[in-house]
């Protein structure tokens, strides 16, 4: 079949992955993967989004979710983030060091062709892949509180067709633009924690700030199983994280290294 006679079909795809879940053992992985699809399905449950109608798709330390077609974006976004978030942290809170579960989550939307087997294949899904191996998201979940379960970055895309409108639930300052580099891709994204402890909103930045500091090392394999996890694709270029936000409130720093915090302009 050539691409002209394959049918696209738009759709919201989602990608999970276990932050530091190298290294556990089999036992311990077995059971935080039990955890992670638990919560992921109670999550999109909450959200009106049946676990059965989802295609769903093993990632070894994580789930990669193709919503049915006309899912709701903005559910996605809340409140499904704030819904696993509430999970992982309840399981967190009684679980010992090796079974505690701490995800990285992307969010992405676009045309894919849909097997009849099940099979999703498309550049959105590359894409996904990207996001989901962002240093920004990496670092950000890295240097937040233990209590911060979830790191979630948004897609360009998928920001401007939910977050930015204010829909129920979604508070837009709580997320912060980034800039990231993960192999050939460089994109805009928007990163979010939800549930992060005594700030107004997870990311509210007063000023624009600017850090070259690499990524900290890969905690296994990424989205789509091959690179080296660093979010730059070569091991060697760095990083480059951009946050740029306004508003007033506390500056949660979420990079290593030096910050270069320059005061807000007009623009």
């Amino acid at each position: 079949m050539g691409w002209h006679e394959r049918e696209l079909e738009y759709r919201a795809v989602l990608a999970v992955d276990i932050e530091r879940s190298a290294g556990r053992g089999n036992t311990a992985l077995f059971a935080i993967r039990d955890v992670l699809a638990a919560a992921l399905r109670e999550a999109l449950e909450e959200s009106g989004i049946a676990w059965d109608a989802c295609l769903r798709h093993d990632l070894g330390d994580g789930l990669r979710i193709v919503a049915p077609a006309g899912a709701s974006k903005a559910r996605l976004v809340h409140p499904l983030l704030h819904e696993l978030a509430v999970r992982l942290r309840a399981h967190n809170a009684r679980a010992g060091d090796a079974t505690r579960v701490r995800v990285r989550v992307a969010l992405h939307a676009g045309d894919v062709h849909v097997a009849g087997d099940g099979g999703v294949s498309g550049w959105p899904l590359e894409v996904l892949a990207r996001l989901l191996d962002a240093a920004p998201a990496r670092r950000a979940l890295a240097e937040a509180p233990e209590a911060v379960a979830v790191a979630a970055v948004l897609s360009r895309h998928f920001h401007d067709e939910t977050v930015r409108h204010g829909y129920p639930g979604i508070a837009p300052e709580a997320f912060a633009a980034v800039t990231f580099t993960a192999k050939e891709h460089r994109g805009e994204a928007w990163l979010h924690l939800p549930g992060l402890p005594g700030l107004p909103s997870p990311l509210s930045p007063l000023s624009q700030a600017v850090n070259d500091a690499p990524p900290p090392p890969p905690d296994g394999p990424n989205a789509n199983g091959t690179g080296n996890g660093n979010g730059n694709g070569n091991g060697n270029a760095p990083a480059h994280m951009v946050n740029k936000a306004t508003g007033h409130g506390v500056i949660y720093a979420t990079q290593n290294g030096t910050q270069h915090i320059h005061p807000a302009r007009d623009r």
